[in-house]
């Protein structure tokens, strides 16, 4: 069996038809659905085969942190544009619609520094509360004027990221159109007319902002037939890329730290690791979470949003700017490469991976192969491997708030080693990360696990 390098391309297109707004007023009302609360465990629903000429299901989300059925979502898109590189005055959105759009910062957004080295790319990013997704290309050319290279970004602009990869391939071929042909928007133009949605009005203009949709959750587990949000292979990548440190960004991203990856360009697959490590979060019992901030995919970022970074309590983001590391004030775990590091004294025992975490890797692998055993022989791809990783962090935090509820709820409300251990956590190894996990999800409970370090 051929392993996917992380580099891979990670998409297989599939070009549909776009999903339709529904006509039921009360799922055309915004806001999520509320549901009734669930067990704790997550039964995998094989989809079934989706005959030729059947449609193509609608997708549904559902909020981080419960298993509630949401609005189908709009298929819109706010903004399109195309940002280019000008050897006099450096990145420039050259054209846009609406023509009244805020795309300031933009024309760095979507063209990462850095991109000059590679030859294509795509970026996902945050604008205010948008989430866009662009792809660049860079094509030689003799020109004295253009300096021999000539680049350029198409993107798009959304109330989610969670629709924004099914129009990867339109920017693909746009933004190699945009480079063959400039000054040619016809396609573009077409594409916003068909695609566009109501830009809501802003602060002081008499309106609100549309709500912001994070994570996807586990949606497409929730449902048969719901289509993938995320890139084939993505998960099981990320994985395999940072081995056994997974458990330690697992610990990072479910005390909802701020998380800062660090990579030169290309930055795609590296914005894959951001929505990654936020999918290691997932906690689907009714009532938890309620105190933390939610954990944001920002994607990537550049210096221009350091003032935004500034007052985020909790994020995940990439960057291809080494400026970053230096600024230590804006983020609590640093990532270079494969080296995850944080310089909070506090956080320093959870670089360290402990027995519990190794038996974690270790099933994890076991269950892992035992899949790719059943796909092999059997050529049964229901779950496929996203949904083996996904769903292993789920039921993971799944049964640590399971068990930190139920102590909480007891008479002496005493957490035990014997807990800890049932919780598939090391009672010493993982104590800090129990205090740290109590405090940040206000969590009335008394920790009775010695500390190794005090006599």
């Amino acid at each position: 069996m051929v392993e996917q390098g992380d580099a891979a391309p990670l998409l297989r297109w599939a070009e549909g038809p776009a999903v339709s707004v529904p006509q039921d007023p009360a799922l055309q009302a915004g806001g999520w659905a509320r549901g009734g609360g669930g067990s704790g465990r997550v039964a995998v629903e094989a989809p079934r085969r989706r005959e030729p000429d059947e449609p193509a299901p609608q997708e549904v989300l559902l909020q981080p942190g419960r298993l509630e059925l949401g609005d189908v979502e709009e298929d819109q898109v706010v903004a399109v544009f195309v940002v280019t590189f000008d050897p006099r005055s450096g990145n420039m959105v050259e054209w846009c619609l609406p023509q009244d759009v805020d795309l300031e910062g933009v024309e760095f957004k979507s063209m990462a520094s850095g991109s000059h080295k590679v030859q294509s790319d795509f970026i996902y990013f945050r604008k205010g509360p948008f989430f866009g997704l662009a792809c660049f290309a860079n094509m030689p050319v003799e020109s004295e004027l253009e300096r021999g290279a000539r680049m350029k970004s198409v993107g798009i602009l959304s109330p989610s990221y969670t629709l924004l990869y099914r129009y990867m391939h339109f920017l693909e071929n746009q933004v190699r159109h945009q480079l063959e042909m400039p000054g040619h928007y016809s396609h573009l133009a077409a594409f916003y007319e068909d695609k566009k949605g109501v830009l809501h009005a802003g602060p002081g203009r008499g309106g609100s902002l549309p709500p912001v949709y994070w994570l996807p959750s586990i949606h497409r587990y929730m449902y048969p037939e719901m289509k993938i949000t995320h890139p084939a292979g993505c998960m099981s990548q990320f994985i395999k890329f940072f081995g056994e440190q997974i458990l330690i960004l697992w610990k990072f991203a479910l005390l909802r730290k701020r998380i800062l990856i660090f990579s030169p360009p290309p930055v795609g697959v590296v914005c894959y690791r951001v929505y990654c490590c936020c999918c290691l979060a997932n906690v689907s019992l009714p009532g938890i979470g309620g105190t933390i901030p939610e954990s944001k995919p920002f994607f990537y970022v550049n210096v221009a949003d350091i003032e935004s970074l500034e007052v985020e309590v909790s994020y995940v983001a990439c960057t291809t700017e080494k400026i970053f590391e230096e600024k230590r004030e804006l983020y609590d775990v640093y990532v270079d490469n494969q080296n995850v590091k944080t310089h909070h004294d506090h956080l320093q025992p959870l670089l360290k991976i402990n027995s519990a975490d190794r038996e974690k890797y270790r099933r994890l692998n076991e269950q892992r192969q035992m899949l790719l055993y059943s796909q092999e022989v059997e050529g049964d791809y229901n779950p496929c491997e996203e949904d083996l990783f996904v769903l292993f962090f789920l039921e993971q935090n799944n049964r640590i708030f399971q068990t930190l509820m139920e102590v909480s709820a007891s008479q002496d409300k005493t957490l035990t080693a014997e807990h800890a251990r049932g919780m598939g956590l090391d009672p010493q190894g993982d104590r800090s990360f129990l205090m740290d996990l109590l405090e940040a999800y206000g969590i009335d409970v008394m920790l009775v696990i010695d500390n190794p370090c005090c006599p």
